[in-house]
């Protein structure tokens, strides 16, 4: 493995890492289409201050996107302040805009400058090492690693010292308010975390792969754990799985290393989704068919139970007599009655039934419930 590629794979996942530990509490505050608003609305706070600066090295452009960032975040909540629209309406109002007044103004005014909307859209990690930060003299890797691994020390700093006043402003904003905190001011100083860590991955990754990161890791681990401090440790392992796969799928297709990341991403989600314990589809559907048996079951138990000791006893409880009563089909009687035998709520005695103890006892709870 070569120096670059190993390069491009760290500068991926310090990428993911950062970008997934905010992105944690957007999901959990149910704001993912923020960090697309941001990620794209960026671009026009680039635009204006490359046209007053002309250097595309300036660290204007970064305060200025960082800017543009919480002004999205402004004015998104002051439409949805007004209560005529929702929140997400208010997204699709104005990111849309802003993004579009930086892609026209581009096309229009600086075609001939190294700003096209591919490179902010897809990104070109191969590109990344070949930008070098030199301390005195002395090459001491890409710029973007760096760069990124500073904001991620930014995130985690904020996230470790805030922790706890996050928790509480992100479960419940009215409590945090309530005992003197501020879910506003933390709610902006997270849009410009947010901001700030999308303005450092721009020219790296693109805008595609920021969303990708902020969202798709965090969301997988919130199918996994309930666990705020466990989350945000899966968030960043998701990000690095993420990050690293994606390079060797990109390698092997010889495909976008930034678009085959943003794709191993979803395919990791996908696959939680499906098959993630408790929460994905599988479990869901296995919990399903559990509980329906359970009460199928439950149902016999209480139809033998309401007949026992009676003369009808010993025509109401036979196996034979399940499909009249029940109005069960013969093939699904036979499967519940497998399930209560195994769960020994009953004995069977040559097609007549009888109630153990421990099925006379769900049967009583049944009718008293």
């Amino acid at each position: 493995m070569s120096a670059a590629q190993i390069e491009i794979q760290l500068i991926g996942s310090v990428v993911a890492v950062a970008c997934a530990l905010p992105g944690v509490f957007l999901v959990l505050r149910r704001m993912s289409l923020m960090s697309d608003a941001i990620s794209h609305a960026i671009l026009f706070g680039i635009v204006i201050a490359f046209f007053v600066t002309h250097d595309l090295t300036s660290p204007f452009l970064v305060i200025a996107a960082a800017l543009t960032g919480v002004l999205t975040v402004s004015l998104v909540e002051l439409l949805t302040r007004t209560g005529l629209v929702r929140e997400d309406a208010s997204i699709g109002l104005v990111f849309p805009v802003l993004f579009s007044i930086g892609v026209i103004l581009i096309s229009r005014y600086a075609g001939n400058v190294h700003l096209d909307t591919d490179a902010i859209l897809l990104g070109e990690l191969a590109f990344a090492p070949f930008q070098r930060f030199e301390l005195f003299g002395v090459d001491i890797g890409p710029k973007s690693f760096w760069l990124m691994l500073g904001i991620l020390l930014l995130n985690v700093t904020f996230i470790v010292l805030f922790f706890k006043e996050l928790k509480l402003a992100t479960f419940d904003a009215g409590l945090a308010a309530a005992i003197g905190f501020s879910p506003l001011l933390l709610h902006y100083i997270l849009m410009s975390l947010v901001s700030i860590t999308a303005v450092g991955a721009f020219d790296a990754v693109g805008s595609i792969l920021v969303v990708a990161f902020m969202i798709a890791p965090p969301a997988t681990a919130y199918l996994l754990t309930n666990r705020l401090s466990i989350l945000i440790v899966l968030s960043a392992f998701v990000g690095i799985l993420s990050a690293v796969s994606g390079y060797w799928v990109a390698h092997w297709l010889d495909a976008s290393i930034a678009g085959s990341m943003a794709s191993m991403s979803g395919v990791i989600f996908g696959l939680t989704f499906v098959f993630a314990p408790g929460r994905g589809l599988y479990a869901i559907a296995q919990r399903h068919r559990t509980q329906r048996w359970e009460f199928a079951g439950r149902m016999l138990t209480v139809h033998l139970y309401q007949h026992e000791g009676l003369a009808e006893e010993s025509v109401e409880n036979r196996i034979d007599h399940l499909g009249e009563h029940m109005q069960w089909e013969s093939t699904f009687a036979a499967r519940v009655i497998r399930y209560a035998l195994k769960k020994e709520y009953l004995n069977e005695n040559d097609g007549f039934l009888q109630l153990t103890e421990s099925g006379r006892t769900l049967a009583q709870k049944a009718i008293v419930e």
